[in-house]
């Protein structure tokens, strides 16, 4: 095997990698309304599949779950999003915590 064939196979991995999690979200999205607890494992889903193959979740898709608890944030079911000083601040009803993100 040459290192070439490496290279090629460890980016279609990856690239694999980020099109399940994008698809994982996409479920949870779909899902939350009819079965929280699945959508939830769809996250944590999508957590194991970028931990195993080293790829970061978007930054679109980090701000869908929670920091601190890897729990689905929907607005006003699961999560409260207020903006504060320049900041996107959102709050998971589950684990009473907040994750603050920087508006542009």
């Amino acid at each position: 095997m040459n290192i070439r064939h490496k290279i090629k196979e460890k980016k279609l991995v990856k690239n694999l990698a980020k099109e399940s999690i994008e698809h994982y979200f996409k479920l949870a999205d779909s899902i939350f309304l009819k079965n929280p607890i699945l959508a939830n494992r769809y996250v944590t889903l999508a957590r194991k599949v970028s931990m195993k193959s080293n790829v970061s979740i978007p930054k679109t898709l980090q701000k869908k779950f929670c920091k601190h608890c890897y729990k689905y944030l929907y607005p006003t079911k699961t999560a409260r999003i207020r903006t504060l000083k320049g900041k996107l601040v959102i709050y998971c009803f589950n684990c009473k915590k907040f994750n603050r993100y920087r508006l542009k």
